[in-house]
């Protein structure tokens, strides 16, 4: 994710500028890790302003060690990142490429609580939906994987037993429920098998 500073105008989904690194404020540009992180990934970069003037950092050296410690300590879990440094008319720049993580959601710890943040827009925003599909998402699994408020013992399966010994030549067997998704390994019925339910 390579970005040319020079090129940004104001900000957008996929890039993020502040004027210097906020030490007392750190949930302003937290926000930004965590949407990142939990979207498509992004890159931060401070010693610019929203209006393009390049006014550099003093101590960029110190300001991503700052970066560095403060995420390992209020982003949880910690997503992938490159900082690296960028020097623009004789100024240095820190740029903090964030990557789509695997992991999610990832989380801004912080005045007592967790909020898991995406990206809409230019704006870093929490969303109780996505982060139900987010959570899904981070454990390998998917709405329809999910047990459902049906119980299997009240559901028939006749379409489904007709259809697949009309398509396959082969029975519907009681093993074939769980391999098929339709009962969870507790023989719980899921959401994909309560939509499949006659």
């Amino acid at each position: 994710m390579r970005i040319d500073p020079k090129k940004l105008i104001g900000e957008a989904t996929e890039y993020d500028k502040k004027r210097s690194v906020e030490r007392k404020k750190v949930k302003d540009w937290l926000k930004s890790v965590s949407a990142f992180a939990n979207s498509f990934g992004g890159t931060l970069i401070w010693g610019i302003t929203n209006d393009n003037e390049v006014v550099g950092l003093d101590d960029a050296e110190s300001d991503a060690e700052f970066i560095s410690e403060t995420i390992k300590t209020k982003i949880d879990s910690i997503p992938k990142v490159n900082l690296r440094f960028h020097m623009e008319n004789g100024k240095k720049l820190i740029l903090f490429d964030v990557y789509a993580g695997k992991e999610t959601p990832y989380y801004y710890v912080g005045e007592g609580n967790m909020t898991a943040y995406i990206r809409l827009g230019n704006e870093s925003v929490p969303d109780n939906i996505t982060l139900k599909r987010l959570v899904l998402q981070g454990t390998n699994r998917s709405h329809d994987s999910l047990v459902s408020n049906y119980k299997f013992a009240n559901m028939a399966f006749t379409k489904l037993r007709s259809v697949c010994k009309h398509n396959t030549g082969k029975d519907f067997e009681n093993s074939d429920y769980e391999s098929w998704g339709i009962v969870d390994e507790e023989g719980n019925l899921t959401n994909a098998g309560a939509l499949l339910a006659g």
